[in-house]
């Protein structure tokens, strides 16, 4: 006689049962019910697509949730790249993670606590943008490095005409293009020079009444050699226009490590009116967007209606604030991470992965996030499989490394030195996962 089939939705456990978990209890109050009893009603759902046995539902449950209420997943970066957008480019420092939640309560944002009125909003943060660049007249900040030049466009140059060589009219990521984002303030382009070459007599001509300022631009995620010939800040002072240089990577000071990437208080000394530069790149901290200049053109672009709606909040603030103020950025440390100490670590990783197929490997590392192009970091990587780097990306600790010629590279550069134990657990649940498929 045939064995009687059982009916799964039977095997099934409670949902009340499967919230009583002790971890899903903590989880419930750290995310809220609503998350958690669906992430509980998800593994239920795979015992009855057979994919889950009845006894790991909560344990799939508890996998499955975020660590925070955010949504978003904490990942180890060993791709290599130390700015990667997909990422969120830049890694905050201790100092700014901790002003970050200091400020998320209540705060004198735009208060002066010894008068009880209102105050000019992140005084404090501004004052240290400017102690970082003195040649600077006065700074703003706003949400994005897009976001500045949207501004200085539209209080400068609407419904008149923006200067820029052919050259420098670049893509900036996600398919926007700066043609695109200049002209939807109102703003006409009055294009000079050639794809590769533009002299200053070129932006002389072009100069005239209708002229709202010239615009130079940094490309900063490529590079064009050969018959080339650009014109530096400094030469085009003296047209009787503002000069407004996007240096883009955020760069304040100069760094010996990026010849190559301009950087703000150089601009300034160049002759630059205005300079634009991102926050979340090389300055290593929060997405913003920096003008630094002459005080007069900074506090038309501050009294500008658009500014309300591209003014960052509290967080942000105080992120910036403390990575100007605080101790070396994440960002910072990756970038000179020394070679030898990075090999010692990754050996030391590799060391606890000897079934894994686990090599160690010369590799490069790069800067990423549309900064130093040409920049490459001599570095060290565990080499694995490829095929283990899906289950990386999908396990508890989500880990992103880059596949080369059919291998997975896992650069330690920009993976917390107290995250490696971290990153080999999830090596070898992987390495497991793969051998209970078969793989």
């Amino acid at each position: 006689m045939a064995e009687a089939t059982v009916d799964r939705r039977r095997l099934v456990p409670r949902t009340d049962a499967v919230l009583a978990d002790p971890r899903l209890v903590e989880a419930a109050a750290r995310l809220g019910r609503g998350p958690v009893k669906a992430a509980v009603v998800a593994a239920q759902q795979r015992v009855r697509a057979g994919e889950l046995e009845p006894a790991q539902v909560a344990a799939a449950a508890v996998a499955a949730l975020p660590g925070t209420a955010g949504g978003l997943r904490t990942v180890l970066n060993a791709t290599g790249v130390i700015l990667h957008t997909n990422l969120g480019r830049a890694a905050l420092s201790p100092a700014a993670l901790a002003a970050v939640v200091a400020a998320g309560g209540h705060t004198d944002v735009e208060l002066d606590l010894g008068t009880g009125r209102r105050a000019r909003r992140g005084r404090t943060a501004l004052a240290a943008l400017a102690a970082a660049v003195p040649a600077a007249g006065d700074v703003h900040v706003v949400n994005n490095g897009a976001a500045a030049l949207v501004l200085a466009a539209t209080a400068l140059a609407a419904g008149r005409e923006i200067v820029v060589s052919r050259g420098e009219l670049v893509e900036i990521g996600d398919g926007f293009r700066l043609p695109d984002l200049l002209e939807s303030t109102g703003a006409r382009l009055r294009e000079v020079g050639t794809t590769n070459r533009t002299a200053r007599a070129d932006y002389a001509a072009a100069v005239g009444p209708d002229t709202g300022f010239i615009l130079k631009v940094h490309p900063s995620n490529f590079v064009v050699r050969g018959f080339t010939r650009a014109v530096e800040v400094g030469e085009l002072t003296g047209l009787g226009v503002p000069v407004v240089a996007d240096i883009g990577s955020g760069l304040l000071a100069p760094d010996p490590l990026l010849p190559a990437e301009p950087d703000a208080a150089s601009t300034l000394g160049a002759g630059a009116d205005l300079v634009i530069a991102s926050g979340d790149k090389l300055l290593g901290g929060p997405q913003a967007g920096l003008l630094l200049g002459a005080a007069e053109l900074v506090g038309r672009l501050r009294r500008h209606p658009l500014a309300r709606a591209l003014r960052v909040d509290k967080l942000t603030l105080a992120a910036l604030q403390a990575t100007l103020t605080g101790p070396a950025t994440p960002t910072w440390q990756a970038l000179r991470y020394d070679p030898g100490a990075l090999r010692a670590r990754t050996e030391q990783a590799r060391a606890g992965l000897a079934d894994a197929d686990a090599e160690l490997v010369e590799s490069v590392a790069v800067v990423g996030g549309g900064g130093a192009p040409e920049l490459e970091l001599p570095s060290w990587a565990l080499s694995l499989p490829g095929r283990y780097a899906e289950a990386l990306r999908l396990g508890p600790t989500p880990v992103v490394g880059r596949v080369e010629r059919g291998r997975l590279l896992l650069d330690l550069r920009c993976v917390p030195a107290d995250r490696d134990a971290d990153l080999v657990a999830a090596v070898r649940a992987a390495v497991v996962a793969g051998r209970a498929e078969g793989r």
